[in-house]
């Protein structure tokens, strides 16, 4: 990371987080061996102690660690190309390699800047960042990875220097070029000795700052939040400042998001709290230094980074999934990662949305709940319970909501969300009252919207679908909320066997 003054709020701040609905790990993201990380690290150090105690730019430890990098990536089947530039009147590399196959016209890319300061080594800046990438790209080829989008990794020079680097590749970017890239992540000092877990604010959720990234950098934050989740470790927002390499491309409107462990920021009190560590201690006492070597890492939070990448770049770049593959799947019949009230905002009293084998009800003849499901003996209900009458366990006071775990879909095909539904109530009801289903992404499709009248409705399992194509290649979550939000009236609402498929 670049020594020049930080933004408006520096890196280690303490903005609040969006909520995150915690989500398992994309069934084909590896876990990242960190053996193999440290021994790209262990390879940085070597080339530093034998090159001056350093790796900068312009200088034989820089260019020793690019063809380090190249022929690990050259052996298991990337295309590389070694970019040059000039900068101070010396020659300075990026490095570029691409993954065969995925959409050309959609790239993900993933990058990490591979220079040090003059003054040390720069094992945690950026030879984590570097190492940690650079696993994550070998496992690709490992595992055999079939992404639906391109993936393209990148190593940058003179980072240090004013991310020259990155500067010169985005500049000579061709503009049809420019469009195929779709994100960009950024990993730079994940493995500081005194970590924080600060995820770049994509969506400005924090309400203060540089102000969010451009369209799709939310989607970028919500899906590293969702990793850190569901391994039970909080995040922190920070601000795009300009501090490192994700700045030249959120400047032409290419969204971007990524990690970062903190540098000279201190550790606050409620940052030790947090995360454990040492309050009023510099997140990495090295930073810029030369004993910014390989002891000065943390092992747990570059473990913990590593694996958020892998997490990242194939939950964004997406596997390719067979035509008439099930893309999601819910029947409820196990609890799988659903949130009520996940905003926070909502007003419902009694008979709030549950995963729950529901009771039958009716009043007057009326079955208000069913106590039969589509399939299996549970669903998404309001109340599940049944009580001494009809309305003991309905919906009242108003709104309330419930939410999916995060799922990433397809970026080809016709993506299509069924499911099984009932709204119920009685005569008491009317037009406020209603049952909805969203699928919420970087926009909202609307699945279904059924509304209450004046009016007997008795409880019975409907189908509906709907085309979610505009949603492709995002990762969404799936809304369902229901509202008595007239008159008191007695409303029911259940929702089950929950799919999306692709064909």
């Amino acid at each position: 990371m670049d020594g020049r003054p930080p933004g408006r709020r520096p890196p280690g701040g303490t903005g609040p987080t969006a909520l995150v609905v915690p989500a398992p790990a994309p069934a084909s993201a590896p876990d990242i061996p960190l053996t193999g990380v440290k021994a790209h690290l262990a390879q940085f150090q070597s080339i530093a102690t034998a090159n001056g105690g350093n790796r900068a730019h312009g200088r034989p430890g820089y260019l020793a660690s690019v063809n380090y990098v190249k022929g690990q990536l050259d052996a298991v089947g990337f295309t590389t190309a070694v970019q040059s530039f000039t900068y101070n009147g010396a020659t300075g590399y990026n490095l570029i390699a691409d993954w065969p196959g995925g959409d050309p016209d959609a790239v993900v890319m993933t990058g990490a800047h591979l220079d040090s300061v003059s003054a040390g080594p720069g094992i945690n800046d950026n030879g984590s960042g570097s190492a940690a990438v650079l696993e994550v790209a070998l496992a690709v080829a490992r595992s055999g990875f079939a992404p639906a989008r391109h993936l393209r990794f990148a190593w940058w020079g003179a980072e240090e220097l004013g991310l020259r680097g990155s500067r010169h590749y985005v500049n000579n970017l061709p503009a049809s070029e420019r469009m195929k890239i779709k994100q960009y992540l950024n990993f730079d000092m994940v493995g500081s000795p005194n970590a924080g877990y600060f995820v770049y604010d994509g969506d400005n959720s924090d309400g203060v700052g540089a102000g969010p990234g451009p369209a799709g950098s939310a989607q970028i934050e919500q899906t590293i939040q969702a990793y850190f989740a569901s391994i039970g470790v909080p995040t922190r927002g920070t601000d795009f400042d300009g501090r490192s390499d994700y700045g030249p491309f959120i400047s032409i409107g290419i969204a971007a998001g990524g990690t970062f462990t903190g540098a000279e920021g201190i550790k606050s009190s409620a940052q030790a709290a947090l995360w454990g560590g040492t309050a009023g201690r510099a997140f990495d006492p090295c930073y810029h230094r030369s004993c910014d070597t390989s002891a000065n890492i943390d092992d747990t939070a570059l473990d913990r980074n590593a694996d958020a990448v892998a997490y990242t770049v194939w939950a964004l770049a997406g596997a390719t999934t067979p035509p008439g593959s099930t893309v999601f799947s819910d029947t409820f019949e196990t609890a799988t990662g659903w949130i009520a009230n996940p905003a926070g905002t909502d007003t419902a009293t009694l008979g709030r949305w549950e995963r729950g084998d529901p009771a039958a009800t009716s009043s007057s003849g009326v079955t208000t709940q069913l106590g039969t499901t589509v399939s299996g003996s549970y669903d998404l209900v309001t109340g599940a319970l049944a009580g001494g009458s009809a309305g003991a366990y309905d919906l009242d006071g108003g709104v309330s909501s419930i939410q999916s775990p995060a799922i990433t879909l397809p970026s080809t095909g016709t993506l299509t969300l069924s499911l099984s539904w009932y709204l119920a109530h009685l005569t008491n009801a009317g037009s406020a009252d209603y049952l909805r289903v969203r699928v919420v992404g970087a926009s909202t499709v609307t699945v279904l919207t059924v509304t209450g009248a004046a009016t007997n409705r008795a409880a019975a399992w409907q189908g509906a679908q709907a085309d979610i194509s505009a949603l492709r290649g995002q990762t969404v979550r799936i809304l369902v909320d229901a509202a008595d939000a007239g008159t008191a009236s007695l409303v029911e609402a259940a929702v089950d066997d929950v799919k999306i498929t692709q064909s």
